[in-house]
């Protein structure tokens, strides 16, 4: 039995991915398709391609509102998980290491809870009384700040595993450096890019969540998530060019951090 070719096996397995990408970009070409339709209903291909829908959606005062309110709770979140966990992880890798096996259970604990049962649990706890939040940004950025440990923590672990902390902040403390000097001239330059690959990572998974925003705020607090939800009965030309902006500021938040990441690899 003759083997087979080792370049006709490499065609059958490109011919494979390009069929089963093909497959998964369709609905997004379709949807592209329907955002720039100005009417499609029993023809194959639209009657006409316009840009209206675009400009009618990213000149709507309330999609902007959500988007930029979207932003504000993300950022937030993104910034208090940073000025926590980075401290934070500095103390166990350098001063205590024996704990980092035990910090890599807790910090997985958001994911142990569903999001609507902890949703649940929140509006009892902040719904009254003098915590009062729910239907405020604040209870959003806690709860976006609870999300974004797992992806902080284990971006920010890896890399100070890969600089070899120890070490460079003896070497530090031997050119005349005290320890907060040798911390951030030294090791926070060192972290720069695995910081900023966890944090757009973060902030793309962020900018997605629903169900917290939904159930704690609504549309108290708009979040571009929830208005996606509010507008679902509207023109479906304008929900695509909806799906389709948000789709591409995903994307390029993504392919920032590949980029960021290929370049620390």
């Amino acid at each position: 039995m003759s083997r087979a070719e080792p370049g006709s096996a490499n065609l059958y397995h490109r011919v494979v991915v390009y069929v089963l990408f093909l497959i998964l970009l369709l609905p997004l070409a379709g949807t592209l398709l329907y955002s720039l339709a100005t009417s499609w209903s029993a023809s194959l291909l639209p009657s006409g391609l316009t840009f209206k829908w675009y400009v009618a959606l990213w000149s709507d005062p309330r999609f902007l509102a959500a988007f930029g309110q979207s932003l504000l709770v993300c950022v937030g979140a993104l910034l208090l998980s940073v000025l926590l966990i980075l401290p934070l992880l500095f103390v166990v890798h350098y001063h205590f290491p024996r704990l980092d096996a035990l910090m890599n259970i807790l910090i997985l604990l958001p994911f142990a809870v569903p999001p609507v049962v902890s949703s649940v649990g929140l509006l009892q706890l902040y719904g009254s009384g003098p915590m009062a939040m729910v239907g405020t940004p604040w209870i959003l950025i806690g709860c976006y700040f609870t999300v974004a440990l797992p992806f902080m923590y284990r971006a920010i672990t890896n890399n100070l595993q890969a600089i070899n902390l120890r070490d460079l902040m003896d070497a530090a403390q031997l050119l005349g450096a005290n320890t907060w000097q040798a911390a951030f001239l030294v090791v926070l330059p060192n972290l720069r890019k695995g910081l900023m690959v966890a944090l757009l990572l973060s902030f793309s998974f962020l900018f997605g969540e629903f169900v917290f925003a939904n159930l704690l705020v609504g549309t108290r607090y708009e979040t571009l998530q929830v208005y996606l939800n509010n507008m679902r009965n509207s023109s479906g030309h304008f929900n695509s060019a909806l799906v389709i902006s948000y789709f591409l500021f995903v994307l390029v938040l993504t392919w920032a951090a590949n980029r960021l990441n290929k370049d620390k690899t």
